[in-house]
């Protein structure tokens, strides 16, 4: 079954990059493009990303702060 009509994702693929290490909307979308369209299908793929297995997730749950993101110092680039 399609979970994103816009990319032709199906819920298969997402739970394919799931297993490959994806535990976010935002990291599925990365992999497939899912859900940087109409985002339509973005709740879906929440749903089918559940609470698996996710080391960040993990680490939260257990009173642990998220990783922050990279950023990267704009006052290097001048």
């Amino acid at each position: 079954m399609y979970v994103c009509s816009c990319f032709g994702v199906t819920e298969k693929q997402v739970k394919e990059h799931a297993a490959a290490g994806a535990c976010t909307p935002r990291q599925i979308a990365s992999a497939s493009k899912a859900g940087t369209d109409c985002g339509s299908c973005v709740r879906h793929i929440q749903a089918l990303l559940g609470r698996g297995n996710c080391p960040r997730r993990e680490l939260l749950d257990q009173g642990m702060p998220a990783l922050a993101p990279e950023t990267t110092d704009l006052s290097e680039a001048a």
